[in-house]
């Protein structure tokens, strides 16, 4: 089996936090989005991981590039590193890793996170991962026939078509005739939005009777923008501390202080006069007095003081001494 993880550029919706870091390595409860996302996926396919495969910008840099090889290499797999240096789609996307295609494969963005306990249907030639949502007019959406089978895709319906959304995350027992059907995308300049699209490949393999079932997932967390982001840290914090995984790092100074679950504390990490959580997440070496923060995410050695704060989402390197309530502040900034 292998997993294909498109990560295209560093994303406009999350700046400043995107300027220095690429949203897929922001950390949610202490680990990078998509090294959650690889090891939930390996976590339901419960096979073993030939491939890892990364598409990313070239701009990413080696470290980055490390980062994610290790990712593959911790489960036991090949990580391949693939450029997209335009953004010219997803199916363009995917094509970049054309090397990579060959084989059982599930191909997922690297922009979400999922909770989800089900058996991978392999009789299938592909399951297309949805999730219920209350409000199908704003999503992509698979329309199911009386066999439960996907015959079709309907991108933000305006008539009531069905209430599951694509999530992103896609298996195909052969990923080999999605490549083909995506060349034939490219060859023919098939572009919908100026892009060339995921959905037209699997929509010519339709049309040539391949059979297509929807996988559902438990729970779905998006990672778009900081406010959901800072909602997707708190929920993944409560599912992580529900499933009794130990969170706060044991060498934590605490100076007249309280740490009120769930949150995530790494190391070296000293707290003074200061109450934290729930639904926090401070990174290592992070120093905060005088301070009461809940609902938020903290990347790695900032400094805060005498600060309340409730939905903030501050970077690596910050220094911030004030009395917001509501921030987002990148790397390196400074707030006096």
């Amino acid at each position: 089996m292998k997993i294909i993880v498109p990560m295209a550029g560093r994303g406009s919706r999350l700046r400043p936090h995107t300027l220095t870091i690429p949203k897929p390595l922001i950390p949610i409860a202490g680990k990078p989005i998509v090294h959650r996302l690889v090891e939930d996926i390996a976590g339901v396919l419960q096979q073993d991981i030939e491939e890892v495969a990364f598409i990313i910008h070239e701009t990413f840099g080696t470290k980055v590039e490390e980062e994610l090889i290790a990712i593959a290499t911790k489960l036991g797999a090949k990580g391949t590193i693939y450029y997209q240096n335009e953004a010219l789609g997803t199916g363009h996307a995917i094509m970049c890793a054309k090397d990579s295609l060959s084989g059982p494969a599930v191909i997922a963005y690297a922009d979400t996170l999922i909770r989800a306990d089900f058996d991978l249907d392999k009789n299938a030639d592909s399951v297309i991962w949805v999730k219920q949502v209350d409000h199908p007019e704003a999503f992509g959406v698979v329309k199911l026939n009386d066999n439960n089978e996907i015959v079709e895709l309907v991108e933000k319906p305006a008539e009531f078509v069905s209430d599951l959304a694509v999530i992103g995350i896609y298996y195909f027992k052969d990923v080999a005739v999605l490549k083909n059907e995506l060349q034939l995308v490219l060859d023919n300049n098939i572009i919908h939005g100026g892009e060339y699209q995921i959905n037209d490949g699997i929509k010519q393999m339709m049309a040539k009777g391949m059979i297509f079932v929807p996988g559902k997932v438990d729970e779905w967390m998006d990672c778009g923008n900081k406010n959901v982001t800072v909602e997707t840290n708190s929920r993944m914090l409560g599912f992580l501390h529900n499933d009794g995984e130990h969170l706060v790092d044991y060498d934590v100074k605490l100076e007249n202080s309280t740490i009120v679950p769930p949150c995530y504390i790494g190391k070296n990490v000293t707290l003074v006069n200061t109450t934290v959580g729930p639904n926090v997440s401070l990174g290592d070496g992070c120093h905060v007095e005088n301070s009461i923060i809940k609902n938020s995410l903290i990347q790695t050695h900032s400094h805060i003081k005498n600060a309340q704060l409730d939905n903030g989402m501050i970077g690596n390197h910050a220094s911030f001494d004030g009395n917001f309530t509501s921030i987002s502040i990148g790397d390196y900034s400074v707030l006096e």
